[in-house]
């Protein structure tokens, strides 16, 4: 018999063969973890570490690990006016053009207003440990990521010991972590080495630091066929300066510096610390070190962390971070065969047509981890690729790409419980609105402000295209002002969601104004009397008359949505604010004289001013439909008629596109109340892209679940966890729908945390497709109106059945557009669910539960 001695021993033993301080933590809660059997063979399949500002991608070497670090501020260029003097002339003789009907030439003069293209986002640098093994190929291999707790970790055995690393970045601490060790003392040797793919050079701080100074280049390339495709200035003139400073500490061996790098010899463990930093400050200042140097920040922060233990290190990473991770949980049901598996081919397993409820959930809580670890600064927000980058020519930049990408990057933000996480973009939408006053008037002769379809650190607003000396720049991407308007979307929404009225007048209300004193301008008269957008393309797409092909017309469906939503939102502000009834006049006249929705020939909403779309094209953007998601003016209960129009154009463009239009799609036909439409698209998102299945092309996920346009864009992972939520909360349409789209295939399963408008917090438990049971959170108080598709009640205090419009502020609808029916068959309707809705009052702070009546 074994005695309590002997098991206590041999408890001892196991954890510290799996533990290097604390290594077992990230052993926890497989339905939270990402993990693999081999190391990342290329960029797709490693894993992501962030904390807002700094970045990594964990490859998971065993003879060489490799982690390859980005910094949210460091891009190419720096700021410049790039509006053109000549926009008014330009802009009068195409909105001639258009009026005219010579489309084509329309196409040609908008195309004079091209600016330069946006900076590009760059790749800090690389981190390389390199193990003194001698068995390399190592056995019993696992990496993994903890999302639950954003630690990576990777775990091998080689030469008859177990290795083990655990890596985080901080938030508080505001660098990169890494521990290694092993469960033999004595026997962690390694060298250490930083490079960079810029301008740089390293050379010691002492026998335990490095330092990696670089520089980042004035000019990146967009097109191959640019005399200059990568160029820097000395390290004295313009363009971003930066630096990587290395640090480590062993506990038993030694550490030393050798040239460029540091070497460790039969260390228990050692920490190491890697801090970046720039000399970016401010989107309007010049990036040399006149303002900022960073050192300054590098070696504070060093210091800082040198002097705390290891295990405090990550104790208070993981308290940051859990206080937001943890608001939202979300339980589908597990399966044990697949979470046994890589998560890679846990993939290709649900490929095969195999239930894995446990993999979306995992997909929907990966989303709000990459943007917890993207979106912390409070300045800059994530870009086209998150804070995640290896290339000096990104695709499209890595910028931001604001004619859907850099919205949907912040879709979640509100629903999924992280508000804080949002404000990195809406306080950048300042910066823009500061250029783009400047847009405004040098371009167009316009007050008020507005943005262009790419920007980047420096704010950039004007147009961007190449001008002239690029012939494949074209005005169906490049020329489109309404960028602002649609971020305003995203202040009003972040005052629906918290209730900050406070927000709402001194941030948010000066942004709105700016932006729609702009579209007041903007907005001209047609021959019917109509207010139009004149230039006006529907983004990326193009249209065709007599088979000629053009990009430019005027009032396509979307500007007039996005107009039409910011006028609304205005409207319902200054009624908050109670402020400004001259220009609330200008607004009211403006609203009922805008060109109304049409529906189509073929039933379809219409995209362009004239009836011209064809039920074929398939084309990845669906601008038209922006009233329905993220917009709210089309509802299947109030406008019955546009949402059915809006079917009908979703089912001519067909589920499958790019990653991030399939994501966009999951939220319209969650919007349209049809979840198991939803879900089918979230799985065909969820098709396998990489190295395993070589032959595939179209978009999907790569192995570590990035989202695959493809290349990598991460709006795809935002918008698909956006659209998740929206299948089981919805608070757009005067009250909060409870399971509004729940699919077929999610029977039974349980969320807590998810958000409503007003502030209310919403828990859920459901079974054979019911809700059992609700909780509300009311952080503001005031009347709460729930509509669920059974009955319930409130366990506790009074209800009544819902009558008229909610008496909560926050639950505004906007009122039913005008719109013209030119449809020759009919669309069908969109089936509509029976709703029971109850109101109920409720007192800041308090909780009610709810349980079928």
């Amino acid at each position: 018999m074994i005695s309590r001695y002997n098991i206590f021993i041999l408890l001892i033993i196991l954890l510290h063969s799996c533990n290097q301080a604390g290594f077992e933590s990230t052993l926890s809660d497989p339905s939270l973890t990402l993990w693999y059997d081999k190391p990342a063979s290329v960029w797709e399949e490693a894993l992501p570490l962030g904390n807002g500002k700094t970045g990594a991608m964990v490859f998971g070497g065993i003879s060489t690990e490799r982690y390859q670090l980005n910094d949210l501020t460091l891009w190419s260029g720096f700021p410049g006016d790039t509006n053109n003097p000549d926009g008014p002339a330009i802009l009068k003789k195409t909105r001639e053009a258009v009026f005219a009907g010579d489309y084509l030439k329309a196409g040609e003069e908008w195309k004079k207003i091209h600016g330069p293209y946006s900076a590009r986002y760059l790749p800090m640098g690389d981190l390389f440990i390199r193990m003194e093994h001698t068995d390399t190929p190592g056995t019993a291999y696992r990496r993994s990521l903890n999302i639950s707790k954003a630690l990576s970790s990777v775990k091998y055995t080689a030469d008859n010991k177990i290795y083990t690393r655990e890596s985080f970045i901080s938030f508080p601490g505001k660098l990169l972590v890494i521990n290694l060790g092993c469960n033999k003392k004595r026997s962690v040797s390694f060298k250490a080495e930083i490079k960079s793919d810029l301008k740089y050079s390293v050379g010691k701080v002492d026998e335990n630091t490095l330092l990696l100074k670089g520089k980042a280049p004035y000019h990146v390339a967009h097109r191959d066929n640019d005399p200059i495709q990568v160029g820097y200035n000395d390290i004295d003139g313009e363009g971003t300066s930066f630096e990587i400073r290395l640090r480590i500490m062993c506990k038993g061996g030694t550490v030393e510096a050798t040239g460029s790098s540091l070497t460790v010899v039969n260390a228990d463990h050692a920490v190491i610390l890697v801090a970046g930093a720039t000399s970016y400050s401010g989107f309007d200042k010049m990036p040399g070190l006149k303002w900022k140097d960073p050192s300054d920040e590098s070696v504070s922060v060093i210091e800082s962390a040198s002097r705390i233990k290891y295990d405090d290190l990550r104790r208070y990473h993981e308290r940051d971070y859990t206080k937001l991770f943890n608001r939202v949980s979300l339980d589908l049901g597990s399966d044990h065969e697949a979470e046994s598996l890589p998560t890679d081919d846990r993939l290709l397993r649900f490929n095969s047509g195999k239930p894995d409820p446990g993999l979306q959930a995992l997909y929907f809580q990966f989303g709000r981890y990459l943007l917890i670890s993207g979106s912390r600064d409070q300045g800059i927000p994530v870009n086209l690729q998150g804070i995640w980058n290896y290339q000096i020519q990104p695709p499209w930049g890595s910028n931001y790409t604001t004619n859907i990408n850099t919205e949907m990057n912040y879709w979640l933000a509100e629903n999924t419980n992280l508000s804080e996480c949002h404000l990195p973009l809406l306080n950048f939408i300042e910066s823009l609105a500061e250029n783009g006053s400047g847009t405004a008037r040098i371009c167009f002769g316009l007050d008020g402000w507005c943005c262009f379809h790419n920007s980047d650190i420096w704010a950039k607003t004007s147009p961007p295209g190449g001008g002239s000396w690029d012939p494949r720049g074209s005005p169906r991407w490049s020329c489109w002002p309404m960028a602002g308007a649609w971020f305003c979307q995203h202040l009003f929404r972040h005052y629906e969601y918290t209730g900050d009225t406070a927000f709402l007048r001194n941030k948010a209300w000066p942004l709105m104004r700016g932006a729609a004193e702009f579209l007041l301008g903007w907005l001209v008269e047609d021959s019917n009397g109509y207010l139009v957008t004149n230039p006006s393309t529907s983004p990326e797409n193009v249209f065709k008359i007599d088979g000629k092909t053009y990009e430019v017309s005027m009032a396509t469906t979307m500007d007039m949505a996005i107009t039409r939503d910011l006028f609304r939102n205005c409207l319902t502000t200054l009624d908050i604010i109670n402020e400004e009834p001259e220009f609330r006049a200008r607004l009211e006249k403006a609203v009922s004289r805008l060109y109304p929705y049409h529906i189509g020939q073929y039933g379809q909403l219409q995209e362009w001013f004239l009836d011209l779309d064809d039920p074929k094209d398939t084309h990845r953007h669906i601008s038209q439909l922006y009233g329905l998601f993220p917009g709210t003016e089309i509802s299947f209960r109030r406008t019955p008629d546009l949402a059915s129009a809006s079917k009908r154009t979703l089912i001519h463009r067909g589920d499958i596109s790019t990653g991030w239009s399939m994501a966009w799609k999951i939220n319209w036909w969650a919007r349209l109340g049809d979840g198991d439409h939803a879900i089918r698209i979230l799985k065909a998102g969820l098709t396998y892209i990489g190295p395993k299945n070589p032959a595939y092309k179209g978009g999907g996920t790569y192995p570590n679940l990035f989202d695959g346009h493809p290349p990598f864009q991460i709006d795809g992972n935002f918008g698909g966890t956006a659209g998740i939520a929206e299948m089981m909360l919805q608070s757009h349409d005067g009250f909060i729908a409870l399971l509004p789209a729940l699919p077929s295939e999610w029977p039974k399963g349980k969320v807590r945390g998810l958000k409503a408008k007003g502030n209310f917090t919403v828990d859920m438990e459901w079974e054979n497709g019911n809700l059992t049971k609700a909780v509300i959170y009311s952080l503001l108080g005031g009347n709460c109106r729930i509509g669920t598709s059974t009955p319930v009640k409130v366990n506790g205090t009074g209800s009544s059945e819902a009558e008229g419009p909610n008496p909560n502020q926050f639950f505004r609808t906007p009122p039913e557009p005008p719109y013209k029916n030119n449809s020759k068959v009919s669309p069908g309707p969109v089936p509509v669910k029976k709703m029971y809705t109850i109101d109920f009052m409720t007192e800041k702070g308090k909780r009610y539960t709810l349980v079928p009546a």
